[in-house]
């Protein structure tokens, strides 16, 4: 199957509120704005052996500190860890590009993460949690209990971003304050919501720390 791509963002101030639209990356076929997805589920089989992620940093990239200050969000919580890659099959490649952009999951050999100037340390928790095999929150498939999607309001050629994913989301509850939820503005095309949550007010897509429940589903996934 053709991967696809999928992005995610921290909430900006402008009228589609995403900073994470990656489609110029590398002909890889971008779905929900960051994600190259290959699989239709909110969590993927294929996790990193003994939950330790090998990486390496392309040189001309630095940002050497905020990326393991990402690594620290995750690693500070759960089991998984991220070492410098040496002689590795399987590995992460975080570089430079267009916006943020992680494959799903691990995917083979040398594993591209984007993670251009206007991403934030968030941003690239966000990819490298994606990398573990996490989808975004808001596509799972009992989304629509929880939030309402404006289509109105959507880029007409964003609508696919915010298509259901059918699949595992490891018997864990929905989560608004996930940082792999989009923002109430992600890709709107007139500055109204595209994502309103349903019952109370809630805050959705932050980019600041994991949120309780992105620290049990990686602990499910990686068990741990």
């Amino acid at each position: 199957m053709q991967p696809s791509v999928v992005e995610a963002s921290d909430p900006v101030p402008s009228h589609n509120g995403s900073g994470e639209t990656s489609e110029d990356l590398e002909e890889n076929l971008v779905e929900e704005g960051d994600v190259i997805v290959m699989e239709d589920r909110n969590a993927v089989k294929r996790v990193w052996p003994n939950a330790i992620v090998p990486y390496e940093i392309r040189p001309n990239l630095g940002r050497v500190a905020e990326i393991r200050k990402a690594f620290r969000m995750i690693s500070a919580s759960t089991c998984i860890r991220f070492i410098p890659h040496k002689n590795e099959l399987n590995y992460i490649h975080i570089k430079d590009g267009k916006g943020c952009a992680s494959f799903v999951g691990m995917i083979g050999g040398r594993q591209p993460i984007y993670f251009a100037p206007s991403c934030s340390v968030g941003n690239l928790a966000h990819e490298l949690i994606h990398a573990l095999g996490l989808y975004h929150e808001q596509n799972r498939y009992d989304r629509d209990k929880y939030i309402a999607i404006n289509w109105s309001s959507i880029i007409p050629s964003k609508k696919g971003n915010f298509k259901v994913k059918r699949g595992n989301t490891l018997n864990q509850p929905y989560d608004y304050e996930s940082i792999m939820h989009y923002g109430t503005s992600y890709f709107s095309i007139n500055g109204k919501p595209t994502i309103v949550p349903k019952n109370k007010p809630k805050t959705i897509g932050q980019r600041s720390h994991l949120s309780r429940m992105d620290i049990v589903k990686l602990k499910a996934l990686y068990c741990c």
